[in-house]
């Protein structure tokens, strides 16, 4: 294969943002992913351009609610008890975060990454083909009531705290906005300038497709190795073949973690295990995507169905799925929209990037190591795709990022 200015490894969203990215400053790109576009994570995810979603999981408090949570099997936190001595040293690096300073720090790292969603999808898809799977919307929180809503106070309070704005909805207010809702739920935030991807997969893949179509090159093959001569990078091996060029780039969500050891740098990473369902051809649909509260699910409309998603299990990369957290998803959502039928149920479980401290790696790995990481956006690799690949592209071609990249930086962890 001829050489190219960069190869990226990983085609995610994440990947062919990069790659786009690149192209447009007349670089010679070759994409490297062992399934192709959108196999992973990239297809799986609950479809929202959810800028709101700065706020981390570890909140303050969820050391006490955590060993609650995994034992009732109705809360959809579940963990392969096997894996549990492999977890554990990620697991108390990860729970170190749950406090207040930890908290907004991790937000305000957040924030220039996925603050902007749906602009920057709209700008990356531009002239592509795949604007049409960009919907804007607005992004809704479903809460039983007031009460409920006032014990996430603190994550509200953080999102106000970044110039996010609101409008409560409360009992009838709620049900006129969307009637398919039962009346159990009976509050709700809602946040305007959101946006959907209608078909996640099918978005990503056109957006490759774009790619390609002007002169990209992209290869299906597992990359084995990154290349390096006196510590400069040369090119990766995929598939039994050397490959070659400039810079590469590593950009493929839990698969980096393995390769980044090769390269010395060993990231408290982990797969958290997300899945969804889908319900096709479905009776009635919400009008916008919804982050019921209780169930801690979105459901989003999507093209011919609506999906859900949002569990989380704990338990590697090795194992298959489990069928709890599906039969959890299938309960939430008849309690939450009792007169939904559907015509054909579909599932899905892949792994989402979760670092310890749940803020992305953005940056060259060591100072002119010409290898670059973009990886770890847990929940929001979705959101915040567009704009890592344009501080990627940017880093990768000699451009200064108009913001602070120290938090991003690899070598934190170094």
């Amino acid at each position: 294969m001829e050489k190219s200015d960069i190869i990226i490894i990983g085609a995610g969203i994440v990947g062919v943002s990069t790659a786009l990215e690149l192209q447009k400053k007349g670089l010679s790109v070759t994409l490297i992913d062992k399934s192709g576009p959108a196999e992973g994570a990239s297809y799986g995810n609950g479809g929202v351009l959810a800028s709101c979603s700065v706020v981390p999981v570890t909140t303050p408090g969820l050391i006490s609610k955590a060993p609650g949570m995994l034992f009732d099997p109705k809360q959809p936190l579940f963990l392969k008890w096997s894996y549990l001595p492999k977890l554990m040293p990620w697991l108390v690096k990860y729970l170190k975060h749950a406090n207040v300073a930890d908290t907004k720090r991790i937000a305000k790292a957040m924030m220039p990454i996925v603050g902007d969603s749906l602009a920057d999808h709209q700008a990356l898809a531009k002239g592509t083909g795949a604007e049409k799977w960009i919907e804007p919307c607005d992004y809704l929180y479903v809460y039983n009531d007031r009460a409920h809503y006032e014990k996430d106070s603190f994550g509200w309070q953080v999102r106000r705290e970044h110039g996010f704005q609101w409008t409560e909805l409360e009992g009838e207010a709620f049900h006129n906005y969307d009637p398919t809702f039962d009346k159990s739920l009976g509050f709700a935030v809602c946040l305007g300038q959101h946006g959907r991807i209608t078909s996640p997969g099918d978005y990503v893949k056109a957006l490759a497709t774009h790619f390609v179509k002007q002169g990209g090159q992209l290869h299906i093959a597992e990359v084995e190795a990154v290349l390096r001569e006196n510590g400069q990078v040369t090119g990766v091996r995929a598939g039994g073949e050397n490959i070659y060029a400039d810079k590469v780039a590593v950009t493929t969500g839990i698969w980096s973690g393995p390769l980044v050891k090769q390269l010395g740098l060993s990231v408290p990473i982990e797969a958290e295990r997300g899945y969804h369902i889908e319900l096709w051809e479905p009776n009635i649909a919400p009008k916008a995507p919804m982050m019921v509260a209780s169930g801690k699910f979105v459901v989003t409309p999507m093209a011919g169905r609506i999906r859900l998603a949002g569990v989380v299990e704990f338990g590697g990369t090795e194992l298959g799925p489990s069928e709890p957290p599906f039969a959890l998803l299938k309960e939430n959502i008849q309690k939450a929209m009792p007169e939904l039928k559907w015509k054909e149920m579909t599932s899905w479980m892949g792994f989402r990037p979760a670092p310890s401290d749940s803020i992305p790696l953005i940056g060259e790995l060591g100072k002119n190591s010409g290898i670059y990481l973009g990886f770890g956006h847990h929940h929001v690799g979705l959101t915040g795709g567009p704009k890592t690949g344009r501080l990627l592209a940017q880093m990768m071609t000699g451009q200064t990022p108009n913001m602070d990249m120290t938090a991003y930086s690899p070598s934190r962890f170094g």
